[in-house]
This record gives C-alpha cells, structure tokens and sequence, in this order.
C-alpha cells in the first residue's frame, strides 16, 4: 500500500508527537505507511475538510473521527 497522501504535512505529527518520535514512528508505520483508510485523522479530512481535524486527534481514535464527521 502507498504512503499517505497528507503524510508530509500532517500537523499531529509535526507538533503533538515531537517530543515523542518513537511513538510518532509506530503510528506512521501502522497508519501513514500501512493502514492510512482506518486513521482517524483521514477519515475526517476525507469526510469533511482539512478545517474539521483537530490537531490532537490521534490516528487511532476512530470513534472519535465518526462523532466529528457525524456533527459536521
């Protein structure tokens, strides 16, 4: 599967996850370089605009991701 599209600018991990690289890079590998359909944080994106993503949205907070998508 290719890298994630929003991969290169994706806020979460430029500014909530810097302190932490060791945990950035399994989320990246489990989500940005594997299964980016299931991040949260696409799901929103792609579901209701850039805007709409909050900065700390995990990409493994998929219930999270549905109560915003559905709100919007």
């Amino acid at each position: 599967m290719a890298d994630c599209e929003l991969i290169s600018g994706c806020i979460f991990f430029n500014s909530q996850m810097a302190n932490m690289p060791g945990t950035a890079e399994i989320y990246k590998t489990t989500y940005c370089k594997g299964k980016h359909d299931e991040c949260a944080r696409q799901l929103v994106f792609k579901a209701v605009g850039k805007e709409h993503v909050p900065k700390d949205l995990f990409p493994n907070q998929a219930e999270r991701a549905q109560r915003i998508i559905s709100e919007k």
